[in-house]
């Protein structure tokens, strides 16, 4: 056989394809990357907003203090309005507490108010996602409102007869005589129309009814 008939060897092959600047351990660029990570998916996945009213929990009387079903919410709503980055916390449901929730920074625990909900048992996403917020912003500041714009949260909870609590002290203004509900004692306290918002001694609020 003649000598320019023979089959081109591995070695002329590297040559004329290193001629041509081609790299043969190279990947493909049609090649599809390598699978996401599992915390990526999740955070893909908890980004994807649900339909209006999709996320409602109903509350049981007779569920346990603490519920699965918080955890797995709060988990959510942190993967897809803060990326992740809110600290864990405690949450907890609360039979003594009016209003809807609250959380207190000591001890990073959230508290449910069962009472509320089972009233409003479509808010409690809204109320978890509003107590959320307060693990960065502790006041209903503009930071807080700006949040819950973004991440549509409630600012304020509904009103309800039976979720006020009864009237311990009644305090009356000596001047105009106003009175004044509450229920907690007042010691240095004076009318807010005849004192202008400063505490006025003529005008201090005297003790009407316990």
């Amino acid at each position: 056989m003649a000598k320019h008939q023979r089959m081109p060897t591995v070695k002329r092959i590297k040559a004329v394809l290193r001629a041509l600047n081609l790299d043969l351990f190279s990947s493909d660029p049609m090649v599809r990357p390598a699978p996401a990570t599992l915390y990526t998916k999740i955070r893909e996945h908890a980004r994807r907003r649900p339909a209006p009213g999709a996320i409602s929990l109903t509350v049981d009387p007779k569920a346990s203090i603490k519920d699965p079903e918080l955890y797995e919410l709060f988990d959510r709503f942190n993967w897809m309005y803060f990326d992740g980055l809110l600290p864990s916390v405690r949450i907890i449901w609360s039979t003594r507490m009016m209003s809807a929730g609250s959380y207190s920074p000591h001890d990073r625990t959230i508290r449910i108010g069962r009472k509320y909900h089972e009233l409003f048992p479509h808010e409690l996403a809204d109320t978890i996602k509003h107590e959320m917020i307060h693990i960065r912003h502790f006041h209903h500041d503009a930071a807080f409102k700006l949040e819950a714009k973004r991440i549509g949260a409630s600012l304020r909870a509904q009103s309800h007869p039976s979720l006020r609590k009864p009237v311990r002290y009644l305090y009356a203004c000596p001047s105009c005589r106003a009175e004044y509900p509450r229920q907690k004692k007042m010691r240095m306290s004076s009318c807010g129309r005849c004192s202008n918002g400063k505490f006025d001694v003529r005008h201090k609020l005297c003790l009407k009814k316990a």
